[in-house]
This record gives C-alpha cells, sequence and structure tokens, in this order.
C-alpha cells in the first residue's frame, strides 16, 4: 500500500450513550480507492460523519496527510482537501447547477473556481447542459453528478462517497462507476462507502466489511470479493 493519507485508529464514535463505532482501524494510501461495505444501520454514515469532523469521536485519532484532525472543525478539515459528498446528494434545490457547483470552491480553491468548474463539467456533460437550471429539477442522477462535482470544486486530496449509488438506476450505477474510476485516474484518493458490494470491489484496491460498529473483514477487493463470509452477509449468495 502506498503511504497513508488517512489514518484512522481506534475509534469510538456514537450519539449521546448509544455507541455506534466500536474501535475501528482505517486506512486509505495516497491515490487508493478503498471501499467500506455494509448493510443500512452498520455504522458507514457515523464513519463519514466522524471523519469529516461533523461529529466528534469519542475516542481514537484520526491523521489526514499527517495532521491529527478528530478536533478540528469540518471547515478546517474541508481546506485540508478532505472533501465528504454525503448521502442523500444535499444539494441546493432552488439554486441554478452553476451555483451549487461554484458554492463547492468557496473554503478551498476560489482562486481557481472557473477553471475548476470548466474541468467538472467536462466530466459531466449533463451538468455543461443544464447550468443555469435550478437543482431541484434535475432527475436523481443528475443530482448525483452535480454532488460529486460540487465535492470536486474543492480539488480534494480525499473525497468520500457517502452511498452515491444509491436510488440510481442500473444503467446509471454502471455509468458512476466509470466516473469513479476517471476521478481516481486524476490522482485523487477515494473512500467508497457503499452497500453496492459488485460494483465497490471491482473498483477498489482495498475494502472493510462494516458490520455493528466493527470491522469484520478486510484486506484486498479480488480476495474479499471471493470471501464465502461476504457473499453469505452482502451477496446473498
Amino acid at each position: 500500500m502506498t503511504a497513508p493519507i488517512l489514518a484512522v485508529s481506534g475509534l469510538h464514535a456514537g450519539y449521546g450513550a448509544t455507541e455506534i463505532l466500536r474501535g475501528v482501524d482505517l486506512t486509505v494510501g495516497d491515490g487508493e480507492i478503498v471501499a467500506v461495505l455494509g448493510g443500512n444501520g452498520a455504522g458507514k454514515s457515523t464513519l463519514n460523519r466522524t471523519i469529516s469532523g461533523v461529529m466528534r469521536p469519542t475516542r481514537g485519532s484520526i491523521r489526514f496527510a499527517d495532521t491529527t484532525i478528530e478536533q478540528e472543525k469540518p471547515s478546517a478539515i474541508v481546506a485540508r482537501g478532505l472533501i465528504h459528498v454525503p448521502e442523500g446528494r444535499r444539494i441546493f434545490p432552488n439554486m441554478t447547477v452553476r451555483e451549487n457547483l461554484d458554492l463547492g470552491a468557496y473554503r478551498r480553491a476560489r482562486p481557481r473556481r472557473d477553471a475548476n468548474r470548466n474541468k467538472v463539467l467536462a466530466i459531466f456533460p449533463r451538468l455543461a447542459e443544464r447550468q443555469r437550471q435550478r437543482a431541484g429539477t434535475l432527475s436523481g442522477g443528475e443530482q448525483q453528478m452535480l454532488a460529486i462535482g460540487r465535492g470536486l470544486m474543492a480539488e480534494p486530496r480525499l473525497l468520500i462517497l457517502d452511498e452515491p449509488s444509491l436510488g440510481l438506476s442500473p444503467l446509471l450505477v454502471e455509468e458512476l462507476f466509470v466516473l469513479i474510476k476517471r476521478i481516481n485516474a486524476e490522482g485523487i484518493a477515494l473512500l467508497l462507502v457503499e452497500q453496492n458490494a459488485v460494483q465497490s470491489l471491482e473498483v477498489a484496491k482495498r475494502a472493510y466489511i462494516l458490520d455493528n460498529g466493527l470491522f469484520v473483514l478486510e484486506g484486498l477487493a479480488a480476495d474479499i470479493r471471493n470471501d464465502p463470509a461476504l457473499k453469505r452477509a452482502y451477496l446473498g449468495m
């Protein structure tokens, strides 16, 4: 593995007295795609929210680019280049596509906003056609493209994608994972947090299986893809 750009160690987090994450360790190498797989309630969103600073861990450490960040504000974490594209897209429906994209560069990369927008629109031609359209009128797949594009506007060193394929048609899911590989080819590391095990393991180098707040399986994606435990628990095989 390449030197880790993200290193999570002994992470505990939850809501009030309810502990969700119970001591997880995770690394993402610079330029690597790592998948975190698990069903509903496994703790995936809590993991993402804690890494990106939306939640404070109760124990453990998070290092990003050799800096401890578990006590930093989300805005400071964004400024370092760790960008979280949340589940549910969270776009601004009454703003245009272009306005949503430009907001992505507000905290980081503002001087290069126009150049970055051109890059994003080259990756997502459908967004280029709809720049003046209100974001709320886009299809579900286009809104997901917009959410990812807004994340790319900040010039991420690491992009966390939280359930990016949720609610998309099979054809759009195929297109999405092609785009994920294209984004990674630009040198951006990705933490892909998904329920779609089959597609995620096709693009990831390594993977972790999260269940009830713990990683129950981890290793090379090719090995996990053929592990009987994964097939029983997540693929129904």
